[in-house]
């Protein structure tokens, strides 16, 4: 910690015992994560026997704010900077600056004894979508269907899945006033927030015409906000426990409370999975991003090994649990239920594998297959286990030709499946040649024949956006057999579309042209490349490459004759 933090922090906490000139000041503590413009400008007006500054950040430090719980600071004032486009930390934008502040961090310093945010009157949050009220999660279909299986009638079910859709949804803006309980004022940005360089000359403005005197009372600024409107501020007050949402934000905080136990939130865990299915749902990320937490040594140690055997033998919320899953919606949901139901001691490997290969049969039953299934079969079955349960399979012949069907089947390790879905990349079905470029991603060609044949049927194909959709997926390869190089450059030569060229070109230039004459391929280009209408482009790379390449060799024998 710095001399200089050092001592203010020992006059912040002097102020408990004395009654001095110091003691009616109020504490801004700003977090630098990004722009100093919003910092500086408070700093310059806001009267030094009024107000004093704490900077939080410590450059080079990742418990920053742990750091500042443990010292004691209370902050009246908190103003943020940094960028929150993905609503999960804030961080800047220069490759200088590694610190940020995730909410999982803001969230366990709300909901533990730290006091950091217990005397606050405003908090100024300088981040896009700080204060966006559109929901982050909702109430998928099967949760009113998993209540009517519980005994609600149709119209509870729906008015009561859209009530834990409300509470769950969990929105930038929900977050900050879960977080910054009962603080009266919450400024935010509900989409795009000025950049700093911006944001401070708005403030200087805001100071230099003579208000301020709003700042740290708690009272909303209207000035201040009409100031910023444009740019999207909005306003916000903090949870109450008076609030239907006080109730989740309890549930939340048994995650983030440090002075709880693995445990004691492992108990809790359990209390959860003890609520009707559609509940446990909504708390599906949290429940296992916990768990998954937990790693083997500590899995093994009591009494977190009995609070896990308390889940594992509880019966009745296994049940529950297991028939949610199999009736979710989405197979991407259905799988990560699977795996927690693992990790929760209600599944055995040889069950999960069951489950899943269930889940891939009864897709293959469906009409409708598409990419995000394929992209989900191949991710589940990486390490090739599903694929030992593959004979169960059955695929109805009325889906025989699907590619996106072949394509599930080639996930589990299907050679003929293999083929047909290979075939497709170079076919004039762009629906089929997305979901074959989705396999080839899990699912890379070794170099041999099928790379040899693909690269082949691609180069010989007409100039048009199919050819160019399946030589750019095999831009990722690094081609090394001269047919194949030599077909490429073949197809470069006859194509009438530059867009071809310059997916050739995309190729070649990861290639390993080994001991063929670069000089000549660059004069060649040269002569056959089309006329660009936008500037330089990868063939232009591509021959600035093979030049500098031919006249290594040359170079390397001037310097050794020299």
């Amino acid at each position: 910690m710095s001399i200089a933090r050092t001592l203010l922090i020992a006059a912040l906490l002097s102020l408990a015992w004395g009654h001095d000139a110091l003691a009616d000041k109020k504490t801004v503590c700003t977090i630098t994560i990004n722009s100093t413009n919003e910092r500086e400008v408070f700093r310059g007006h806001l009267p030094e026997a009024d107000f004093q500054f704490v900077e939080l950040v410590e450059k080079g430090r990742q418990d920053w704010l742990q750091a500042a719980c443990r010292e004691g600071v209370r902050c009246d004032v908190l103003l943020i900077s940094g960028h929150f486009d993905d609503g999960t930390e804030f961080y800047s934008g220069r490759p200088d600056a590694p610190e940020s502040l995730p909410v999982e961090e803001m969230e366990r310093a709300s909901c533990s004894s730290c006091g950091l945010f217990s005397q606050l009157k405003e908090v100024y949050l300088f981040g896009c979508s700080t204060l966006d009220p559109r929901p982050l999660k909702s109430a998928s279909p099967e949760i009113a269907r998993s209540l009517v299986r519980a005994g609600r009638s149709s119209s509870d079910a729906e008015q009561l899945s859209q009530a834990l859709g409300k509470m769950h949804a969990e929105s930038n803006r929900d977050h900050m006033r879960e977080i910054f309980r009962d603080v009266p004022v919450i400024y935010g940005f509900s989409s795009k927030a000025p950049l700093g360089a911006t944001a401070g000359p708005m403030l200087e403005q805001y100071f230099q015409s003579g208000a301020g005197g709003d700042i740290g009372t708690g009272q909303v600024s209207d000035k201040l906000v009409r100031l910023f409107a444009p740019a999207s501020m909005t306003v916000a007050v903090g949870l109450n426990e008076l609030e239907p949402q006080a109730s989740y934000r309890r549930d939340v905080c048994h995650f983030s409370d440090g002075r709880l136990s693995a445990a004691e939130k492992l108990e809790f865990v359990h209390q959860i999975l003890k609520r009707n299915a559609a509940e446990v749902r909504m708390f599906l990320d949290r429940i296992e991003q916990y768990v998954g937490s937990l790693n083997v040594t500590e899995r093994d140690s009591s009494p977190i090994s009995e609070a896990l055997a308390a889940i594992a033998a509880d019966g009745d919320a296994h049940v529950r649990f297991m028939e949610f899953a199999r009736d979710a919606d989405e197979p991407a949901t259905r799988a990560r239920m699977i795996r927690l139901a693992g990790k929760l001691g209600w599944l055995s490997p040889r069950d999960q594998r069951a489950e899943l290969v269930n889940m891939i049969n009864e897709q293959l039953g469906r009409t409708s297959v598409g990419s995000a299934d394929v992209d989900l079969a191949c991710a589940l079955n990486q390490d090739g286990e599903l694929s030992r349960d593959a004979d169960h399979i059955h695929l109805a012949r009325a889906q025989a030709g699907s590619v996106a069907h072949a394509a599930l089947l080639a996930c589990l390790g299907d050679r003929r499946a293999h083929a047909i879905v290979l075939k497709a990349l170079t076919g004039a079905d762009e629906k089929d040649a997305q979901v074959a470029q989705v396999y080839l991603r899990h699912r890379p060609l070794e170099a041999g024949f099928d790379l040899h044949q693909i690269t082949r049927t691609a180069a010989r194909m007409g100039s048009s956006d199919a050819q160019v959709r399946a030589l750019t997926a095999l831009a990722s390869y690094r081609l090394s057999d001269r047919e194949s190089l030599e077909e490429l450059l073949r197809a470069f030569a006859v194509t009438k579309s530059v867009d071809v060229q310059r997916a050739v070109a995309g190729i070649l230039v990861r290639s390993d042209l080994g001991d063929m004459a670069k000089a000549d391929i660059a004069q060649r280009l040269r002569q056959r490349r089309l006329k660009s209408f936008d500037g330089a482009d990868m063939i232009d790379v591509l021959i600035r490459r093979l030049e500098i390449e031919s006249r290594a060799p040359q170079t390397s024998m001037l310097r050794a004759g020299e």
